[in-house]
């Protein structure tokens, strides 16, 4: 009989080894396979550049533009609301008129709708002095939502007023000094202190009972949310509200930290102006008057009473449409763009002026796409539901899908108000800079003949200036706070006086925001140039030297603040050492723009480089978030807890010194280090990111040791 041979198994580790090595040789073959782009038109002749076809298109572009912001402001379309309908078929209908594959996701957040609200000043012994209308002067027709502040809690409250102002922390040192005091009383603030969340909450913290925020003297009355602790639906953090999906209680720890806990509402100056007359106490600041027309009365408190009620809250379906347009050759790189189309009233400004500008953009590459062209990399479109309940659209969507786009998103780029006056404004991270810049050279500026968008940016503040997107008020929010994905944000005009109020209408745009709509046209040009070259540049174009100079940039502002020196230089060893990496990786781009295009070879360390300048940002990420606040992840660029703090960067820093008040010098120190720490780990991780290389544990660090804060 044959001896009998046996054949063991390889070990677990091992079948591991060829299971991932097969994984990524049919990774590498598809990539080797996958068709190169097409060098020829239909016809015969060769591809226009992708910027001149996409700027060749903009004959009568204007007036499609103004078409589309007329029919999606014929009416008010709050979210959640039947109206809001109307707005989603057209963006649907014109995506898929330019030849769009088009998709929809349903979300079922918790939304707050106005219940019944009332207001009237009393004598002090509690009888009826004059009853206070709670509706909004410039909405004569009445068919906007009543104004109301979003997640506002139930309640009521009869008790003095209070004139603070705007609100801020200096306004109560003010009233301080002057003997007067909000606990148990109701704040009346004006319009302008910043987020009016944040008003509410400084109120309460300093005892006050109720808020009240006064609108302008055009009758304008501002609609908005005061939820707290960050954008999205607040009984689903960190997950998406889809309709099976978990929900917390409102019992919640984590939900009621997200809630208000005094009632708010917002007034028409007219009210706010009859209750402040009839204040007494110490004569109103000339200061504090602006906007107000206070001819009489005091800072307060009373002697008359403010009686003041309001409610109501509930969950509603929510709809986001997405274009998109798949990439010939790394289909899994995503170049989004997002605008949201859900307004408080009409919108006119704010949201749609954006939303116009996105569907002549899904025109464009409709027409570009008949032509034969196609994107290097999947572009995109997303028109957004409910930004203005706290962008909940875009953060559901982002935290359903949040692994995917962690290893596959270049760039996120936002329009919300594209149109709101004179002048480009735009905010990034800093990577993107350069390439912003650029764009705005080859875009005509739409106010003066002759001249581009660059040179009227550059004069406009004797200098270009780019914000850095710390802030939770559109919907880049989630995708560059919480995903790590590099964003810019543009619009036209610093702010709009009509914001959230009846103003925010199609007749104001046509008057007065942009007569001819060559703003819209400007603003269309430069987000689809930005598009372009993000999904067709052979090597993404991120500069890492210009991130590396506004680090130092905000360690000098730091040190300036602080005056902790020993902080700064640790933290400028680390970023020495990104902007070293920096400068590897723009020689090693160089190199191979110098090589065939084409050739399989080239594309695939292509592809591994723009992977890692790709994967750079997330590096700024900490899994476990901020602390206190785990939904925030960015450690550079997340919001301050304290909406009013001196530092716009380094968020972790600034809560640190914002809750050192009642710690010994010795815990602030520590607090302070450990801040400092995380940020240099980042910018650390960045490096490594950047290099495509593993860390050499017996390569001494020629920074690390040298300082402790």
């Amino acid at each position: 009989m044959p001896l009998s041979v046996v054949v063991r198994p390889p070990p677990v580790s091992v079948r591991l080894v060829i299971a991932f090595g097969l994984l990524l040789l049919v990774s590498l073959l598809v990539l080797y396979r996958r068709p190169a782009r097409p060098l020829v038109a239909p016809g015969g002749g060769a591809h226009p550049d992708p910027a001149a076809l996409f700027l060749s298109l903009s004959a009568g572009a204007n007036a499609s533009i103004a078409a589309d912001l007329r029919t999606l402001t014929a009416g008010p379309h709050l979210a959640g609301t039947p109206a809001s309908a109307g707005a989603a078929a057209h963006v649907l209908s014109r995506f898929r008129a330019a030849g769009l594959q088009t998709l929809t996701r349903e979300y079922a957040p918790l939304l707050s709708y106005p219940g019944h609200a009332s207001l009237a000043l009393l004598r002090p012994d509690g009888s009826l002095l004059a009853p206070l209308s709670v509706e909004e002067p410039a909405d004569e027709e009445q068919r906007l939502v009543p104004p109301y502040h979003a997640y506002a809690p139930s309640g009521g409250a009869v008790a003095e007023a209070v004139f603070v102002n705007l609100g801020r922390e200096e306004d109560y040192v003010a009233l301080e000094k002057l003997g007067v005091g909000v606990r148990g009383r109701i704040a009346v603030a004006r319009r302008g202190g910043g987020y009016r969340g944040g008003v509410v909450a400084r109120a309460a913290e300093m005892g006050a009972v109720a808020v009240l925020i006064a609108g302008r003297a055009d009758g304008g009355v501002e609609r908005g949310v005061v939820l707290l602790g960050g954008p999205g639906d607040p009984l689903t953090p960190g997950w998406a509200a889809t309709a099976g999906a978990e929900r917390l209680g409102f019992d919640d720890k984590a939900v009621k930290r997200r809630f208000p806990i005094i009632p708010s509402m917002p007034v028409s100056a007219k009210t706010a102006v009859a209750i402040i007359r009839s204040l007494g106490g110490p004569a109103i600041p000339a200061e504090w008057q602006a906007g107000l027309e206070v001819d009489s009365g005091g800072v307060g408190p009373g002697p008359t009473l403010v009686n003041f009620t309001y409610q109501d809250r509930k969950f509603a379906k929510i709809q986001d449409i997405f274009g998109i347009i798949k990439g010939y050759e790394e289909p899994d790189r995503y170049v989004i763009l997002g605008n949201h189309r859900d307004a408080w009233t009409y919108g006119a400004v704010d949201p749609n002026s954006g939303t116009a500008a996105l569907l002549d953009i899904a025109r464009r590459i409709g027409i570009m796409l008949q032509s034969g062209w196609k994107p290097r990399r999947s572009v995109i479109l997303c028109c957004w539901d409910a930004e203005e309940f706290g962008m909940i659209g875009s953060t559901e969507w982002v935290e359903e899908n949040l692994a995917d786009l962690h290893s596959k998103a270049v760039a996120y780029l936002n329009v919300d108000c594209a149109v709101q006056g004179v002048g480009l404004f735009a905010g990034s991270t800093p990577q993107l800079d350069k390439l912003l810049i650029d764009i705005t050279r080859q875009v005509k500026d739409p106010d003066v003949m002759g001249k581009m968008v660059h040179d009227t940016w550059n004069e406009m503040n004797g200098g270009i200036n780019i914000e850095r997107l710390a802030r939770t008020d559109s919907d880049f929010a989630p995708f560059l706070h919480h995903a790590g994905i590099p964003s810019v944000d543009l619009y036209y005009g610093k702010e709009f006086p009509g914001y959230h109020t009846a103003l925010d209408s199609y007749n104001w745009m046509e008057k007065h925001g942009d007569p001819l709509f060559l703003r819209h046209l400007a603003i269309t040009e430069i987000w689809g140039l930005l598009a372009l070259r993000l999904a067709d540049d052979p090597v993404l174009p991120f500069d890492y030297q210009v991130y590396t100079s506004q680090l130092q940039e905000h360690t000098n502002t730091f040190s300036v603040l602080t005056g902790n020196s020993q902080a700064v230089n640790l933290m400028n060893g680390f970023i020495n050492d990104l902007s070293g990496a920096a400068m590897e990786i723009l020689k090693e781009a160089k190199k191979l723009q110098q090589l065939d295009l084409y050739d399989k070879h080239t594309r695939m360390r292509r592809r591994l480089l723009n992977d890692r300048l790709l994967l750079a940002e997330r590096s700024f990420l900490q899994p476990e978030g901020l602390q206190g606040r785990r939904w925030f992840k960015h450690l550079l660029y997340s919001p301050p807890e304290d909406y009013e703090s001196k530092l716009s960067f380094f968020p972790g820093i600034a809560d640190s010194i914002s809750r050192s008040g009642n710690l010994s010098a010795k815990e602030r120190d520590v607090s302070m280090q450990h801040e400092v720490w995380k940020i240099c780990r980042a910018i650390e991780r960045a490096a490594r990111s950047l290099r495509g290389e593993f860390h050499q544990q017996h390569e001494p660090s020629n920074f690390s040791s040298l300082v402790t804060p």
